[in-house]
């Protein structure tokens, strides 16, 4: 592992970090929030997965999230979206390719020898932050936006026994359904839907819920609503009676202005859990 940067930052350190990947078979960079409790002992962790185009450096740098987790004594890890490189696959479009991985295990060609991004997220660099720095691994949350929402839920509920809360900022909430989804679901995994249903939120929701608390912030104006679908998750959360809030912030859209806005309430909201 590499240091690419350290600096202070309420109190803690904000670094960023690269390694080689064996899940993704090339370089990876991550960001990783330590607080001041960090230099005492280990520190419950929450996960930030970005969205489409996204990078590490996104929330980092424009989420506001430090200060808020400085405050809770928690860490913060802001992973890449995709694997990247010049010997990665990738497609002329934004969503599709390096910075859309979409948080799946591709199986399809070209795709299938890189973009491995749930073992990536499941597997290795838990493993990795883990044994190289001082963090509370049986203490994760997980948030994220848009394909990162999409991407914390269905983590999340895959792995109930990691997480002990999951929040979405507009997540991707139906991606079977929706353009983003479907071109993205079929081109990494194949025609077969069957092969699409564990990595859509809404559709784990109505088969498996979640045992913790969820928390869902949508924006009222957001500009991809069509394509988002939130209320087919809304739908199958009250069906299910799954506990949590889901709120509809009116006037708000997609931008990292309504993340920043609401993402005190979402740190605060793991906050509680972590330190429970």
């Amino acid at each position: 592992m590499k240091t690419v940067s350290e600096n202070r930052s309420f109190g803690g350190m904000q670094g960023v970090y690269s390694h080689a990947s064996q899940a993704c078979s090339c370089d990876m960079t991550f960001g990783l929030f330590l607080p001041e409790e960090a230099r005492h002992g280990p520190v419950p962790v929450l996960w930030y997965l970005s969205g489409l185009t996204c990078t590490h450096e996104n929330a980092m740098t424009k989420a506001g999230a430090q200060a808020v987790a400085a405050e809770a004594g928690i860490a913060l890890v802001f992973p890449d979206t995709s694997p990247r490189g010049e010997d990665v696959a990738d497609a002329a479009g934004y969503d599709l390719g390096q910075g859309a991985g979409f948080y799946v295990n591709a199986t399809e060609a070209p795709w299938a020898p890189h973009f491995r991004m749930r073992d990536y997220l499941a597997e290795e660099l838990p493993g990795l932050i883990g044994a190289e720095f001082p963090l509370e691994m049986d203490r994760q949350a997980i948030t994220g936006h848009s394909m990162g929402g999409h991407g914390a839920l269905t983590l999340a509920m895959s792995l109930p026994e990691r997480f002990c809360t999951v929040s979405a900022f507009a997540p991707i909430a139906n991606p079977t359904r929706s353009d983003w989804g479907r071109k993205q679901l079929g081109a990494y995994l194949g025609p077969d839907e069957s092969a699409w249903a564990p990595h859509d939120a809404t559709l784990l929701m109505a088969e498996r819920g979640f045992p913790g608390e969820v928390l869902i912030d949508q924006g009222s104006a957001d500009q991809f609503l069509d394509l988002l679908k939130p209320e087919a998750l809304a739908e199958a959360m009250m069906a299910r009676r799954q506990p949590g809030t889901f709120r509809m912030q009116k006037g708000y859209d997609h931008s990292y202005f309504f993340i920043s806005t609401f993402m005190a309430d979402h740190v605060a909201f793991h906050a509680e859990a972590l330190r429970a």
